[in-house]
């Protein structure tokens, strides 16, 4: 197909599962993975973009690109809406949410290439140091009082440099530090890790709707017990 015909062809789907996304009034896994998914490849696309097309290196990118994230942090701060994405979110709350969700996957698939490249880090190495700084995320949101929001928005823009260098680390040879799986196993391998916690996610939202529907109805015998004794 060309790189600019994938690229623009890659883009649109991912603007269609953005759509469906906004659309939906629900939390629907599928969507919102798809989403989430092709969020990162587009992220891959523009970071290419910035850098072979309009030949702007990797520096200058991730600049221009993190300007660009805290510019829109910044009016998703001012326009009042609340920036914790672990509840329900409304149109405009979603609208911030995936800009900056693209914005990252963009920055971060910059930063990756950076440190990869521009470094020499090699895979291994930027894999290692990011899934540390990754680890070091999570302990200080489960263990201590630390903003979770800023801890979420760092791991977020971590997890894409740390995807690229991992993946990279699988598929790239062994001449080039990596273990040379080639990219269909590779693919495999990460698409199957991918379905164990996508499995495990939709088995914990049915586990927590059955507590529910049971809550509600203890509630409502409690109700009838009540209105019967009067």
């Amino acid at each position: 197909l060309g790189y600019s015909s994938t690229s623009a062809t890659l883009i649109s789907i991912f603007a269609v599962f953005l759509a469906v996304q906004l659309y939906v009034k629900k939390y629907r896994p599928p969507v919102f993975w798809a989403v989430m998914s092709t969020s990162s490849i587009a992220g891959t696309l523009i970071s290419d973009f910035i850098d072979r097309t309009l030949h702007w290196g990797y520096p200058l990118g991730m600049g221009v690109l993190l300007s660009i994230l805290l510019v829109v942090l910044g009016a998703w701060k001012l326009s009042g809406l609340h920036m914790n994405v672990a509840g329900a979110m409304d149109r405009r709350q979603e609208a911030f949410y995936w800009t900056t969700i693209l914005v990252s996957n963009t920055l971060g698939t910059a930063m990756g290439d950076f440190l990869a490249d521009s470094l020499d880090w090699g895979f291994l190495i930027t894999a290692g140091s990011i899934g540390a700084i990754l680890l070091v995320c999570a302990c200080l949101a489960l263990f201590t009082k630390c903003n979770g929001v800023v801890l979420f928005w760092v791991a977020i823009i971590l997890t894409r440099p740390f995807g690229a260098a991992f993946g990279d680390l699988l598929t790239k040879g062994t001449e080039k530090g990596g273990l040379d799986l080639g990219t269909g196993n590779a693919s495999a391998v990460i698409f199957a890790l991918f379905m164990v916690f996508f499995a495990y996610e939709l088995y914990v939202l049915r586990k927590n709707r059955i507590a529910k529907a049971e809550d509600n109805a203890d509630s409502n015998t409690n109700v009838i017990v009540e209105e019967s004794n009067v």
